[in-house]
């Protein structure tokens, strides 16, 4: 095991040190959100408590801090992604927002009969805001199929795929399940078929290197909770010359060119897509994190979670009654089970117990579930502060929670 000091790391993030019915935390729900080193909450806080001031339009000395930091946050994330421009970055509240932004735009310039072709595994962040678009515009959603392992149906892609298509938007890593997609596959055909690709990263963008240039995406999302960094702040990336043809999402202040009483024009990206005060602490900590989680090697970050996600299958298939779900080929630091006959939030609640953070239930991806047949899952996910003791003491607790419905 690669422990590439892990130690070391834990010791930025306090809230590791807490005891969780006198047992200590083991803090397995990073699918969910990570938690926060104290670097990033310190920045944060040196921010609210001697920069704080609003940004772009100010006269002074404060505002001139908050916006070099606010735009530098920007380059940095555009760094992070592999982005040529900062003006393809559009901060939002997470991925969420982004995903509504895409569809509320993108859906003005489709017509009715248009397709959009998305996945049975999409978290409903990447779904019902397409659904909505959809019902407005009179566009028609397909689902490439989900196969019994996980995985997504290549021939189903395919035979879904045509001139119709015009955007396909899908996750390149299962928050349910782990199962990583070729995205480069995907895009390379839907772009073939002369389709738009939206990517929601926001699984794997803590896992996985993000190069949007190498993945050749239209766009992409994700949120900063689940980077290390703090809540209410996101990320959309756009191709620039697409995004300069897009409407508003939201109007008001800041997006502006020139206001007239009948009329108004817009700024170009990415201030187009940022109305009103923005989230500056937010994008702020959001940088920090990204500078913290390069500043760790990431390969070395994939090979241990992926070997503790390993440790945990190889060991949890031992326990009687235990089944895990999902079996991809290509799978990400998530481990998702069931045990035959108890509700997932049964098993949760004893793990709880035993100091164990876990997430039960259909993981936001409720026709995913359905189309596995279960109503949900145990699921622990690993990060870089989780070790093999942590690992450990999953597998005991599950298997004493089996002893305890038996």
């Amino acid at each position: 095991m690669n422990q590439y000091q892990v130690s070391k790391i834990r010791e930025d993030f306090p809230a590791l040190g807490q005891r969780v019915y006198e047992k200590p935390l083991a803090y397995l729900d990073n699918a969910a959100t990570t938690l926060k080193p104290r670097q990033v909450v310190e920045r944060m806080s040196e921010f609210y408590l001697k920069e704080a001031s609003n940004v772009h339009r100010g006269a002074h000395y404060l505002s001139d801090l908050a916006t070099n930091a606010f735009e530098s946050a920007r380059e940095t994330v555009a760094r992070f992604i592999g982005s040529t421009n900062a003006k393809e970055i559009v901060f939002t509240r997470g991925t969420t927002e982004g995903v509504n932004l895409l569809a509320t735009t993108l859906g003005e310039t489709l017509s009715p009969g248009d397709e959009v072709l998305l996945t049975e595994m999409e978290h409903h962040s990447n779904l019902v805001p397409w659904q909505v678009m959809a019902k407005k515009k009179q566009v028609t959603l397909k689902f490439v199929e989900v196969t019994p392992s996980g995985e997504l149906d290549l021939n189903s892609f395919r035979g879904q795929l045509s001139s119709k298509t015009k955007i396909v938007s899908f996750v390149h890593c299962s928050n349910a399940l782990g199962t990583i997609n070729p995205a480069k596959l995907i895009i390379e055909e839907a772009k073939r078929a002369g389709a738009l690709t939206v990517v929601d990263a926001a699984q794997s963008v803590s896992f996985l290197p993000m190069d949007v240039q190498g993945l050749g995406c239209d766009f992409l999302v994700y949120s900063g909770h689940k980077l290390f960094g703090p809540f209410g702040i996101g990320v959309l990336w756009g191709r620039l010359d697409l995004l300069d043809r897009l409407p508003p999402y939201q109007s008001g202040g800041s997006m502006i060119d020139r206001v007239r009483l009948q009329e108004t024009s817009f700024l170009t990206s990415p201030h187009r897509f940022e109305a009103g005060t923005p989230n500056v602490g937010g994008a702020i900590g959001l940088a920090r994190a990204i500078d913290y989680f390069t500043g760790l090697d990431i390969e070395s970050v994939q090979r241990h979670e992926s070997e503790l996600a390993e440790m945990a299958r190889n060991d949890l298939r031992q326990i009687d009654g235990l089944r895990l779900i999902g079996s991809a080929e290509n799978r990400g630091n998530i481990v998702s089970f069931v045990f035959d006959g108890i509700h997932p939030s049964d098993i949760g609640q004893i793990l709880d117990r035993e100091g164990l953070a876990v997430r039960t239930g259909h993981h936001c991806t409720q026709p995913l579930m359905d189309r596995l047949g279960i109503p949900g899952t145990v699921r622990a996910s690993f990060s870089i502060y989780n070790t093999e003791g942590e690992v450990r003491r999953l597998v005991e607790a599950a298997r004493k929670a089996r002893e305890f419905f038996v």
